[in-house]
């Protein structure tokens, strides 16, 4: 099949199909006009990418999880580990981001919004001593 019924079946536009391909993480075929030509394992690959891409993996960890999806033999204990590091790693920007709101839901709190200059929120950008 060519790049845009891969597309179509995988829910991937062309563009990033030609990047996966460009980093190797997959490899078409080539009919004989030059054209790719998409096989239904490249389609599936195609769609554990984007899984696993909407799931915040990156280009080499997706690299990782593709040669464990096709090796038979692997032991999931492999494949856990790459998913507990990520996990690990979505905690730490949850409690980046809560750490954030809250803050900026200080500062927010702490603003008359009035017609006043003084703004802890400028103050606070400014990094004076009002945050706390």
């Amino acid at each position: 099949m060519n790049i845009g019924i891969a597309a179509k079946k995988s829910g991937l536009p062309p563009k990033t199909i030609r990047y996966y391909e460009d980093v190797g993480l997959l490899k078409a075929d080539r009919a004989g006009n030059g054209y790719r030509a998409y096989s239904m394992s490249d389609v599936h690959r195609l769609r554990f990418l984007q899984r696993s891409r909407s799931l915040g993996f990156s280009v080499e960890e997706c690299r990782q999880l593709l040669s464990l999806y096709a090796d038979k033999e692997r032991e999931s204990v492999d494949v856990k580990a790459i998913a507990q590091v990520k996990l690990a790693e979505v905690d730490r920007k949850i409690a980046e981001l809560a750490s954030l709101r809250d803050l900026l839901s200080h500062l927010v709190q702490n603003c008359h919004g009035d017609e006043r200059p003084d703004c802890p929120i400028i103050d606070g950008l400014a990094g004076s001593d009002t945050i706390q």
